[in-house]
């Protein structure tokens, strides 16, 4: 049995989304390579507005955002967003969301506040919000003990000369 309490067959609505997770995950994050996701020099996250921005030499990106969860290599655990007291409500509507598709199925790892889970296990959970809320991309951010994983939507760049230009995904 898997972090999803019940046996996992290739007919399994969850496993059958989570490998298309998993696929969107990685068309996801070839298209936001193009405009350098993972080589800023610097992220930041603002809860108040709900907006990421990601800073490099010649530019800034920045998109709204909404936080996932995080996940703790030490304790082998994921905590869901809306189950993290930290987190402002407006930042874990996602998440809540997720909570909630999850509870439709009885899906306990998706109803669980914190989830026994390894890094393969959290990916998995991370794969499967991902394609339930139809995220236009993800970033998992750097942590020390917790690592938090946002998803965002159309991306802002700006260039240093102030010209701006969105960056979509279609995820259909």
């Amino acid at each position: 049995m898997g972090i999803f309490n019940r046996r996992r067959t290739g007919t399994d609505d969850v496993a059958l989304l989570a490998l298309q997770g998993e696929d969107m995950i990685e068309q996801l994050a070839q298209a936001h390579v193009t405009w350098g996701l993972g080589t800023a020099d610097r992220w930041g996250l603002d809860q108040r507005t709900g907006v990421i921005t990601w800073t490099f030499p010649d530019k800034t990106a920045s998109a709204p955002a909404q936080i996932l969860g995080s996940f703790n290599a030490s304790t082998s655990s994921w905590v869901w967003a809306w189950g993290n007291g930290s987190i402002l409500p407006e930042l874990s509507v996602a998440a809540a969301q997720v909570r909630d598709w999850g509870a439709e199925r009885g899906l306990p790892a998706f109803t669980q506040a914190r989830v026994d889970a390894d890094e393969e296990g959290a990916a998995t959970l991370v794969a499967v919000a991902v394609r339930v809320t139809k995220a236009t991309g993800f970033y998992r951010a750097s942590g020390t003990a917790s690592v938090p994983v946002i998803t965002f939507g159309p991306v802002t760049l700006t260039a240093a000369d102030g010209a701006t230009s969105t960056f979509t995904v279609d995820v259909s």
